[in-house]
């Protein structure tokens, strides 16, 4: 941390313990002047059915909800209780304490069991479904169902107690899905609210929105860990202060957020578009917290100005590129399944889908809608009853842009042939930077690594996250480099873990070499992560592709002066049936076959793992905390000197 980071815990922790003791006193609930209005940006359909979204999915979803059914993560259809109990974990059934939430260790896993657990159903993104149920049937019974969630939250996390007020971006998301519910019921001047309870309700309900935004503002996430928590924050107070402009003091947090999402959109993401985090999962969250807060922007008459929007649309191409002819998407990086919101409760939702659908309407882009292949309901939600007739209007041929294969500041590149056709080569490469500022909390240590997919098939992934909090041996497996298609020297990470989200010291990693023609791609990387060793090693990988012949080439550059132990990984898709060849491996799917051959030594070996558990090898997590067997080989080597080891993958044509 730097001296002013210190300082700024310093007085944070002081601040903490002043408020706990009763020296700081909160400012008064100041009484809502509901008077003032504002235009909703979620959009109901005008009757049941209209557009295309088919109501009997969300009612159906609603009603298992009212009848206290939930899922949270890897846990399927738990009872949460009625009315809920929303300080207990349900993975562990540990209850957290009620004590001032600004100084509860949220990490202790023996204190408040999985802190990720007992959070989700606290962001209340089951609520936007019970709230759309009622927009499409005018059933008031759903209705009910969130004024009895929202009453027994108000008693059972009172402001400022427990984990749900330990952290600001958890009530930073409730305020965001409650904006939502909020507009679906129609508002503050709602026919609903004229009834005595629901009216009652409304003042409990408007009280707590008050302290959650002021809690907000003033518990950002900041220095170190201002990443995708502090966008989430000021997104929430933005949009906050837009659904409710009840209080004098909406306008000043609606103008300061708007400044920070301005400067956070341009800081946090990459010219290029790629999000710093070096997490695609998190390139979607952020990208959702800026796509909320422009349509409530535009709505209400508070345009960004034209560098955050292009920003956005940087951030889509990046989405666009790296995103197969199948519709997979790589996991670089951290992913927790966080969704902002979930308005879609279609089976084949892909939240990366939905943003290109988005996209491609905002921006007017064909190539976003080839990529998105159809519209979504989640579009259909945000963008009104238009959506479905701008979708169609989009020329997906002619207004196609070629897509982009480098993206030179957040270190991917894309290597290809017959892109975005059913015979497509998809090599994705990672010369990135581990992270986003000192933390790099999101990045895994894979300098180097690179994924391939074949016909929208994927071959060579990255295999996932699978655990934050708990599970340390897991957490460091799956973002250690032994989970990425790259070279692990000593058995050891390129980068050295200092915890669940830090690394203590960090490989640098850059692109020494980019060239692209209608005959090959060619790719050159290096990172600095063994340079730390006593006998430093310097890793180079070269990659090309030759199109015509559908070879890769891998050559890796080993500057070494003494013996290493190296190993060389390769990580396959679940669905890959993985055989032994002359040279190498064949890897199958279906009708697609990869041809494996691996580099020749002497004292070579090499074996493929499926769900070995000592050492751990051969898993895929594509689910938060749910993993399951998928090949690994593994080539080990122990090596003197200068070294380069070839390895080559042939991709015959269907």
């Amino acid at each position: 941390m730097t001296p002013q980071e210190l300082g700024h815990r310093v007085l944070r922790a002081a601040q903490a313990h002043a408020e706990r003791a009763g020296l700081l006193k909160d400012r008064a609930y100041a009484q809502p002047d509901l008077a003032a209005s504002f235009t909703p940006w979620i959009q109901a359909p005008a009757k049941p059915g209209a557009g295309r979204i088919a109501p009997a999915a969300y009612l159906g979803a609603a009603d298992r909800l009212a009848e206290g059914w939930l899922d949270v993560f890897a846990l399927r259809s738990i009872d949460i209780g009625t009315p809920p109990r929303w300080n207990r974990d349900p993975k562990t059934g540990i209850e957290a304490p009620l004590v001032f939430g600004k100084l509860l260790d949220y990490r202790d896993a023996d204190l408040v069991g999985d802190i990720k657990y007992l959070w989700e159903p606290n962001r209340h993104l089951h609520l936007v479904t019970l709230a759309q149920a009622y927009a499409l049937s005018g059933d008031e019974r759903y209705v009910h169902v969130i004024q009895e969630h929202l009453d027994s939250w108000f008693l059972a996390c009172p402001y400022p107690l427990g984990a749900n007020w330990s952290s600001a971006l958890e009530p930073a998301m409730r305020l965001i899905n409650w904006s939502v519910v909020w507009q679906l019921l129609g508002g503050a001047s709602s026919p609903l609210f004229k009834k005595r309870p629901l009216l009652e309700f409304r003042e409990r309900w408007l009280k707590s929105v008050y302290q959650h935004a002021r809690f907000v503002r003033g518990w950002y996430s900041l220095h170190s860990s201002a990443n995708n928590h502090l966008i989430g924050e000021v997104a929430a107070v933005f949009i906050a202060a837009t659904t409710w402009p009840h209080w004098r003091e909406a306008r000043a947090w609606s103008s300061s957020a708007k400044a920070m999402l301005e400067r956070e959109a341009q800081a946090q993401n990459a010219p290029d578009g790629v999000n710093r985090e070096q997490a695609v999962s998190y390139q979607q969250f952020v990208l959702d917290f800026l796509l909320l807060c422009l349509l409530a922007g535009k709505a209400n008459g508070q345009r960004f100005s034209p560098a955050y929007e292009s920003r956005l649309e940087a951030m889509l191409d990046y989405l666009a590129s790296i995103m197969d002819a199948g519709g997979n998407v790589p996991m670089f990086g951290d992913c927790d399944d966080a969704l902002v919101l979930r308005l879609s409760q279609e089976g084949n939702f892909s939240p990366y889908k939905s943003l290109l659908a988005t996209g491609a309407i905002l921006f007017e882009r064909g190539d976003f809608k080839h990529k998105a292949g159809a519209l979504d309901d989640k579009t259909r939600w945000l963008l009104g009853p238009a959506a479905d007739g701008q979708f169609a209007a989009l020329d997906s041929e002619k207004t196609r842009l070629p897509p982009r294969q480098q993206f030179a500041e957040g270190g991917y590149y894309i290597l290809g042939a017959d892109l975005e056709t059913p015979n497509e080569i998809r090599v994705v490469a990672d010369a990135g930077p581990l992270g986003y500022r000192s933390l790099a909390a999101h990045g895994h240590a894979d300098a180097l690594s690179f994924t391939l997919s074949a016909g929208g098939r994927e071959f060579l992934i990255d295999p996932g996250t699978y655990a934050y909090h708990t599970q340390l041996r897991w957490r460091d497996y799956f973002r250690g480099t032994a989970a990425h298609n790259t070279v692990r020297i000593d058995g050891l990470d390129q980068s050295e873990p200092g915890g669940n989200f830090l690394w203590l010291r960090k490989a640098r990693a850059g692109c020494s070499l980019w060239l692209s023609s209608a005959h090959k791609d060619s790719f050159e990387g290096w990172h600095d992560g063994y340079m730390r060793l006593p006998d430093p090693v310097k890793h180079r990988r070269l990659i090309e592709l030759d199109k015509a012949s559908r070879l890769v080439v891998v050559e890796d550059s080993l500057e070494m002066a003494e013996e290493h132990d190296v190993e060389l990984l390769f990580h396959c898709s679940e669905h890959c049936d993985v055989q032994p060849a002359p040279g190498g491996f064949v890897l199958a799917q279906g009708d697609r076959t990869v041809k494996l051959l691996l580099p020749g030594a002497d004292n070579a070996q090499c074996q493929v793992y499926r769900g070995s558990l000592s050492p751990i090898f051969g898993w895929v997590s594509r689910e938060f905390d749910r993993r399951q067997p998928a090949p690994t080989i593994v080539w080990r080597a122990r090596l003197a000197g200068n070294t380069v080891l070839r390895t080559e993958i042939l991709i015959p044509a269907v």
